[in-house]
């Protein structure tokens, strides 16, 4: 094992999550795919093995280290882009059911490729808003456990996310910088979307150093059907 997946997997085991020989090549196998798939289109900025391992991989399931991912069945992944979080949690959480929502079709072909040479069984990769998703019956009020590592303003990020979450679940805002006032504009929405404030953590990666701050709302009552508005809306008209 180099140096690279040593650090990983010293570091995964320091956070209580051992990972077999099989999870170390699943991920290994990502890193390569992540790579030559970016060739072709723009999955991600960040290419070098170390980076992708320490921003993406160790990022996306630092999640875990605040809330048990034992308790979840259903994930779902809002813009998930090149597949964070909910990729790197699937590996190392196996038992969880993921559905990633991206706007991108060549993004979802991406990530079914991806499913199928990792794979990664219950993993459903949907084209499409997730303003348009959230209405369909099947998918609302419904995941124990929503995720977003966005940039959108957390106002925003409510309303794409907490339609799909179910009484008593959680949605999980991944964000880089963070500051009180983005979260006190999100008050309103939070009000008017059902959901509440339940935890707010702060963390920095181990050797870049960079902040990073998972907020955790949770769900305390199904979402009117109202929301989420038509697609496009809640970007340009965000509820405040």
């Amino acid at each position: 094992m180099d140096e690279t997946l040593q650090w990983f997997a010293k570091r995964m085991e320091e956070s209580g999550i051992p990972l077999s020989t099989v999870q170390l090549e699943q991920f290994e196998l990502y890193y390569r795919l992540l790579v030559e798939w970016n060739e072709k289109m723009n999955l991600t900025g960040i290419t070098e093995r170390d980076a992708v391992y320490e921003k993406h991989f160790y990022d996306s399931v630092s999640l875990s280290f605040y809330m048990n991912m034992n308790s979840v069945r259903k994930l779902a992944d809002i813009g998930s882009g090149a597949g964070f979080p909910s990729i790197p949690l699937k590996i190392c959480f196996p038992h969880i059911q993921v559905m990633i929502v991206d706007s991108l079709n060549k993004r979802i072909q991406f990530l079914t490729h991806l499913k199928e040479q990792l794979g990664l069984e219950q993993v459903l990769c949907l084209h499409g808003r997730a303003e348009d998703i959230a209405q369909l019956s099947e998918h609302r009020d419904s995941y124990d456990l929503v995720t977003a590592r966005a940039v959108a303003r957390l106002n925003v990020l409510n309303e794409f996310c907490l339609p799909f979450v179910r009484k008593g679940g959680l949605f999980a805002a991944m964000k880089g910088s963070q500051s009180d006032e983005e979260v006190r504009e999100a008050s309103f929405s939070l009000r008017e979307l059902k959901g509440k404030i339940k935890s707010q953590h702060q963390l920095s990666l181990p050797n870049e150093q960079s902040e990073r701050h998972i907020i955790l709302i949770e769900k305390v009552e199904a979402t009117p059907r109202k929301y989420p508005r038509k697609a496009g809306t809640p970007l340009k008209q965000p509820l405040i």
